[in-house]
């Protein structure tokens, strides 16, 4: 009952940090004609500028002297940081090509694969109701992929560098802050290498436009606080329900590539996005459930 309780601040900081990552779907399309690559390079070194600044004011940097006698998490949260800078990369790249929906059918499978990371590396479990909203989800996954009519191959490995990322993080158990500037790190010099490269051969799209400057610059904040978010929330919430709470992410893309964007889906895509949302809203209520009644396990 108190586990359940105290995991109460890691789920709003879970909610709060996918909804952000909803919002940046509006974000990436600012930054045309700039390719993904240069995107992703910009979001890597400007997420580590703004984190050693916070860590810097904080006061907080001493740990750095005594990483290196840590070597399993700094193994963790590099790996952490490769798994999550492809999933970056190909969700730039998946929206700036008009693929918002096909994104999101990759953050519908994440929260499965999570729970399956869940129960089977971490021996999590889940109430029978919660199992219930899993097979719901899955069966629209399934029909989305089949309307489809080929291999998700973008919204599989979506789901996959997410979810492994998310268990990584889990297992690292690091202050958010600090991770986040050891996971920037490990991918900051090879992304510092690239913005080099283009400005001396001329392609580089940073200084084009003030605004545009701004927007590269501003990649390490609107990237530095949702993950932040989600580390508090990944030490103190169960892989299998912050796997769940994933289902607002992609809801949110959903919505703003049909209807702001105005990207199609068949009518069947639609049908199995319902029975996505149903088994969504299934395990979330409950979860609710299961904190309002701690005491019944069964619901």
């Amino acid at each position: 009952m108190a586990g359940e309780r105290r995991s109460s601040p890691g789920v709003l900081a879970g909610t709060a940090a996918y909804f952000i990552w909803g919002l940046l779907t509006l974000y990436w399309p600012l930054l045309e004609p700039a390719p993904a690559l240069e995107i992703l390079a910009h979001r890597i070194v400007w997420s580590l500028v703004f984190v050693v600044i916070v860590l810097a004011i904080q006061r907080d940097l001493g740990w750095l002297r005594v990483l290196h006698r840590q070597p399993r998490v700094l193994a963790l949260l590099a790996g952490a940081g490769c798994f999550v800078g492809a999933n970056w990369g190909l969700y730039i790249w998946a929206v700036n090509s008009g693929r918002v929906i096909e994104a999101a059918l990759g953050y519908y499978i994440n929260p499965l694969f999570s729970a399956l990371l869940g129960l089977v590396v971490l021996r999590e479990r889940m109430a029978l109701a919660q199992w219930a909203g899993v097979v719901l989800a899955t069966a629209g996954v399934v029909w989305l992929g089949i309307d489809a009519g080929r291999p998700p191959w973008v919204a599989l490995a979506l789901a996959a560098t997410f979810g492994i990322y998310g268990l990584f993080r889990k297992w690292a158990a690091m202050p958010s802050w600090r991770a986040l500037a050891v996971e920037t790190a490990a991918l900051a010099v090879p992304a510092a290498a690239y913005i080099a490269f283009l400005s001396t051969t001329g392609q580089s799209h940073f200084g084009d436009s003030p605004v545009r400057s701004a927007l590269f610059v501003s990649t390490g904040l609107i990237t530095a606080l949702p993950l932040v978010l989600f580390g508090f929330a990944a030490v103190r919430t169960p892989l299998t329900v912050l796997g769940m709470l994933q289902f607002l992410l992609p809801t949110m893309q959903f919505l703003i590539g049909y209807f702001g964007l105005h990207e199609s889906i068949s009518t069947a895509g639609l049908g199995a996005y319902c029975l996505v949302w149903a088994g969504a809203a299934f395990f979330l209520a409950s979860y609710a459930w299961r904190q309002i009644r701690p005491e019944d396990r069964r619901a």
